[in-house]
């Protein structure tokens, strides 16, 4: 005879209760963490130990640690993800309650790869960054884009995504904003909300993936504009005044539905609110997330909160900022005294077990977020039809024809013309190129090898950073968005040497003038292929991009601007909302 939890004809809340009603306290600390796993090339599940990622193997966090929610790291095949997903689901069934997983993922739809932040497309149709998205500005696009990603991610069993990120993109050298939507409130609101529907739809269901909307509330206004996963970036500040303003996109995503919320790692300075992180925040997860603005879901913390760690060899403290000073322990305790319900990239369930048996947290306390989140899979569907998957479909699906014939659409109507001059160009003319593939560029005329010999330069670029130490930083591109002279240089001989089309790759707001100046013609892409930069500039597509920021004028410009104010460096070259139309 089924417990009422297993059976499907029964009201969710009354599964949820029933379930919750057998679980031990280990194994109600354990859903409160949501960490990572890898898997083998072959969808096989990681057995042997791994220090590089966990601590623990697959089975011991399963089976020995009662964790059920996990978020894959790294690109793999669609059928061999299927495969370890059932694999792993089947380790979860053949435990005490058979709590199903649920599986999470970065964005694997576009072209960056960064393991701390999303992953390039691989077997997944390719779109353009959020930023492209944003360029556009079409909420349909972004609800289809959604749709796609909802798709894709159901037929390897990713049911939660770890986005839509929403943070506006205010401070220009900050490392996050290729996967913003940019600079404007009111847009990145209409495209959160259309973001959610696409993955959710109308209400959580079987047929959704959970949306984990970030980083609350608001991750832009970083101070000098570096990143708070490294301690040198820890501060965010509002000399401007703006907080209120940052809020705007996650109200449009709770009206939406979102199922969660990811507060940032920041530690806001110079406001009322308590200089501690916000994943310790109470101010701002129960004062504002949950009473002001009526957030009912789940919150998870970002990743590594509570433990120190090691990522790619190299050791990282904790991100615990403003309460460095406290324990493990200490920190768990006052992050569910602020209101979240689970824990990011961490495994240690045993911190919650004995915080509850000494009563520095009361079990009900725990339970409450265990209600959350039992309650999300049954929703899902995952205690019954929706717990496994088929490799099959999932190779059928992953990257189907008109999912990749989408993207690339997508990518051709991104692409920003800054300057026109001679675009769109006819003929086939003899053409030298950079940051090209020469055998792409064949399709569209004679590739030459020396400017000399041109009639054309193409020329691809992406926007400058500074290079710094240490494996994990060195994929958040942080500091300057000018180029040092030696490059800039170089560039510029080439634009004195023969017509040159320039298309830059705005991850950030690049600092241009002299190439604007001197190029023939410049244009701004998001993530495109070769392919799309190429057929905008023959006249096979038509861009419609519009700038989702400004595009400063100097790196003087930019230290001066108020890191929370929108558009906010002097005289930019190229004003937000610009680009023409070929």
């Amino acid at each position: 005879m089924p417990h009422p939890y297993q059976d499907a004809g029964r009201p969710v809340d009354e599964r949820v209760e029933d379930l919750l009603s057998r679980m031990t306290p280990e194994e109600k600390a354990g859903q409160l963490f949501h960490t990572i796993l890898t898997m083998n090339p072959d969808g096989t599940p990681v057995t042997e130990p791994d220090d590089s990622t966990s601590r623990f193997t697959t089975p011991e966090l399963i089976a020995g640690r009662g964790l059920t929610h996990f978020n894959l790291l790294g690109s793999h095949g669609p059928r061999e993800m299927a495969r370890w997903h059932n694999a792993v689901q089947s380790m979860a069934a053949e435990t005490r309650l058979g709590i199903p997983v649920s599986l999470s993922t970065d964005p694997r739809h576009a072209f960056t790869d960064n393991i701390g932040a999303s992953f390039n497309a691989g077997s997944f149709s390719a779109w353009p960054e959020p930023l492209g998205l944003a360029a556009l500005r079409d909420p349909e696009l972004v609800f289809r884009f959604a749709d796609t990603v909802r798709r894709e991610y159901l037929s390897v069993g990713f049911r939660t995504a770890l986005h839509p990120q929403i943070d506006l993109a205010t401070e220009p050298r900050w490392s996050r904003q290729s996967g913003t939507f940019g600079s404007d409130a009111r847009l990145t609101g209409e495209l959160a909300a259309a973001y959610v529907r696409g993955l959710q739809g109308d209400t959580l269901g079987p047929d959704s993936v959970a949306a984990m909307v970030k980083h609350f509330p608001g991750g832009g206004p970083q101070k000098d504009g570096e990143d708070p996963h490294f301690p040198h970036g820890k501060e965010q500040v509002y000399p401007g005044g703006l907080r209120d303003h940052h809020l705007e996109p996650f109200r449009a995503a709770i009206a939406a539905g979102c199922s969660q919320v990811m507060p940032y790692y920041g530690q806001p300075v110079g406001t009322d609110w308590e200089e501690v992180g916000f994943g310790f925040n109470r101010g701002v997860i129960t004062g504002l997330l949950r009473e002001e603005l009526g957030f009912a879901g789940i919150v998870c913390t970002d990743w590594g909160l509570l433990t120190d760690s090691v990522i790619l060899g190299e050791p990282h403290p904790a991100r615990a900022w403003g309460v460095e000073h406290l324990s493990v322990a200490e920190r768990a305790a006052k992050a569910l005294d602020a209101g979240v319900d689970q824990f990011g990239g961490e495994q240690c369930p045993e911190v919650i077990v004995e915080l509850m048996a000494s009563d520095r947290v009361p079990e009900a306390r725990v339970d409450a977020s265990v209600r959350r989140l039992l309650r999300e899979k049954f929703l899902l569907g995952l205690f019954d039809e929706r717990r496994y998957v088929d490799p099959d479909e999932a190779a059928e699906t992953v990257g189907r024809a008109d999912f990749t014939a989408a993207g690339a659409a997508a990518q051709r109507r991104s692409l920003t013309v800054l300057t026109d001059g001679p675009l769109p160009l006819p003929g086939s003319p003899r053409l030298y190129v950079e940051g090209v593939d020469p055998a792409v560029a064949a399709d569209y005329g004679e590739v030459v090898a020396t400017p000399d010999a041109a009639d054309l330069a193409l020329l691809r670029l992406r926007t400058p950073y500074e290079r710094r130490p240490g494996r994990f930083e060195s994929f958040f591109h942080s500091g300057s968005l000018a180029f040092d002279a030696p490059e800039l240089d170089r560039i510029l001989r080439l634009l004195a040497t023969v017509p040159t089309v320039v298309c830059v790759n705005l991850e950030r707001p690049a600092v241009l003038p002299e190439i604007a100046a001197h190029a023939a013609a410049l244009l701004a892409d998001y993530g495109a292929s070769d392919a799309a930069v190429l057929d905008v500039v023959f006249g096979r597509a038509r861009p419609e991009g519009r700038l989702p920021f400004d595009l400063p004028r100097s790196m003087a410009a930019v230290r001066a601007a108020r890191p929370d104010v929108p558009n906010d460096t002097e005289d930019p070259v190229f004003p937000h909302g610009h680009g023409l139309t070929l």
